[in-house]
């Protein structure tokens, strides 16, 4: 049966098996070509007379003719019943070609060489039997086969037949639907798999970039240390001020290692403050540190008027390990080997400073104050931030902006409830809040004693049975009740991690913070969001400049 050709869009030159292997794309329809073959099949084992391989061939619809004609040839000649046999072989190969070929039509392939290929291979099989030598001497002539003949025409067709055969079994898994499936099925989980394997690099490769000093960084350091032993009579200590101690102003902390983020702090502040002169910023550095601070400042002092402390945490004698629960675990063999561990998995030793935890000591550092804000150097001040002063805390010690949203941020995913000290004093569902940007009432802070209530939950926690590493879950266990909510304008989080936060959401934020790996510092930093904080820093200091920002 011949196939009748069709021409087609887009026929290229590619190998069989690359055109087979596009049927995968396609739904596959098996119902339709079985049935087809069924029928194929079943006209030539009731066709009569093959007196030629084409699609003109009368076909008889009876099986007795088919039959009567088979016996007769095997009294008359033998090798018509070899010749009728591999006529059969021929014309089933030419249904399942035809089949194929029929299927790939219905499918509308785009791709004319699919149709092609089968379409020439039908007609092989037909111009084969329509060759002179073998139409002639097998198919018309009423005398005895020629044995050579049929042995030159048997090996013909045994050649197509295997072209045929190889054709349909590599096309075949087009038309299985669990083959299909299966192979899909790996695909998917290969690369799921290569997935997994590039998140998990590419969040260690972040975490490098995040926790290591940056070049520039280190630079500015070095550049103010220079400046100071260049000339220590310009950078010597001075009195403290009268307006470090007075409560009637507004005081910030900040506590902090890094140079140029504590500036855009403080300079993000004073700017959109209306009345500067009456905010004082009490920076906390470590030992390592404060000269680069102090110069910093020195060199570049604040406008309008506002007052800038600068500190190291080791002049405050009362921070011992004495005294501290955390600095005794710090230095006992068996934390040390834990916090390392922790800090190695998660790329970061701030656990392993006390700069980190020193808000819970504010009560004790600036004993004369009644309020104070506390910001992290990651933040960037957009709007006056003294109504802060005036919220009522409602006689709570606390005032943040909470973090949570559904099942999402609970203290159930800061603490472990399975210890049946966290199971009877907090409340799983409870809805956590941020540090970063907190009022705290330093009078209520003493009153109701929550630096000791702070010790107490850091000293059963020694083996860090009650909560992981870090200052949240002390912070929500020490604040816990003790905590008023606050707009959530005051203060917006995750411009460090999440790039899905809405730009109008980020201008009516008073505080918008850079918590995450992404620092606005870093070459890490998302795009969209770094000129919030570049348009603070003070780029005209000539080592910013020298030491490459490329801000």
């Amino acid at each position: 049966m011949a196939v009748v050709a069709r021409s087609g869009r887009g026929a290229g030159g590619s190998p069989f098996s690359s055109a087979l292997r596009s049927f995968f794309s396609y739904r596959i329809f098996v119902s339709a070509m079985f049935t087809l073959l069924f029928f194929a099949t079943a006209s030539v084992l009731f066709s009569s007379h093959p007196a030629h391989f084409s699609d003109n061939s009368e076909i008889q619809t009876t099986g007795r003719a088919y039959m009567h004609r088979t016996f007769l040839a095997l009294k008359s000649d033998p090798l018509k019943t070899r010749l009728d046999l591999i006529h059969k072989q021929a014309s089933d190969h030419i249904v399942l070609v035809n089949a194929y070929a029929s299927y790939a039509r219905k499918l509308k392939l785009e791709i004319s060489k699919q149709l092609k290929t089968f379409d020439e291979m039908a007609q092989n099989f037909s111009d084969l039997g329509l060759k002179p030598t073998y139409r002639t001497s097998l198919f018309e002539s009423d005398g005895a086969v020629d044995e050579e003949v049929l042995r030159q025409f048997e090996k013909e067709v045994k050649e197509k037949i295997k072209v045929a055969r190889l054709l349909i079994a590599e096309n075949k898994e087009s038309y299985d639907n669990q083959l299909k499936i299966q192979k899909l099925k790996d695909t998917i989980f290969a690369v799921n798999e290569l997935l997994i394997k590039a998140k998990k690099n590419g969040a260690f490769a972040s975490l490098i970039a995040a926790k290591s000093t940056p070049k520039s960084l280190h630079c500015l350091a070095m550049r103010l240390m220079g400046e100071r032993i260049a000339s220590p009579e310009k950078y010597r200590d001075e009195e403290p001020k009268p307006e470090f101690e007075d409560p009637s102003l507004y005081h910030y902390a900040i506590f902090s290692d890094n140079v140029i983020a504590v500036s855009v702090v403080v300079n993000s502040a004073v700017k959109n403050a209306d009345e500067p002169w009456k905010h004082v910023f009490h920076i906390v550095t470590d030992k390592m540190n404060l000269a680069a601070m102090k110069v910093w400042f020195k060199m570049r002092p604040i406008e309008n008027g506002a007052f800038v402390e600068i500190k190291a945490v080791e002049e405050f004698t009362f921070l011992n390990s004495t005294y501290v629960p955390v600095l005794r675990q710090i230095e006992s063999a068996n934390l040390q080997k834990i916090y390392l561990e922790n800090n190695t998995k998660s790329g970061t030793q701030k656990h392993l400073s006390m700069l980190n935890h020193l808000k819970f000591y504010l009560p004790e550092m600036y004993p004369k104050l009644h309020r104070i804000l506390f910001l992290d150097d990651d933040v960037v001040v957009q709007k006056d931030l003294t109504a802060l002063w005036k919220v009522d805390l409602e006689g709570k010690v606390n005032g943040a902006v909470e973090t949570c949203f559904g099942s999402f941020h609970r203290y159930a995913q800061y603490l472990n409830f399975s210890n049946p000290l966290i199971k009877d004093k907090f409340n799983p569902k409870a809805c956590a809040w941020a540090f970063g940007m907190n009022i705290f009432d330093l009078d209520a802070w003493r009153r109701e004693k929550l630096t000791d209530q702070y010790h107490y939950w850091q000293d059963l926690n020694e083996d860090q049975n009650l909560w992981d590493l870090g200052t949240l879950p002390p912070g929500l266990m020490t604040f816990y009740s003790t905590t008023k909510s606050l707009e959530k304008t005051w203060h917006v989080l995750g411009l460090g991690y999440n790039p899905s936060i809405s730009m109008d959401e980020i201008n009516k934020a008073a505080v918008i913070h850079f918590n995450g790996n992404m620092k606005p510092w870093l070459d890490i930093a998302m795009n969209q969001f770094k000129h919030l904080w570049t348009k603070y820093v003070d780029n005209e200091m000539e080592f910013v400049q020298m030491c490459n920002f490329g801000l």
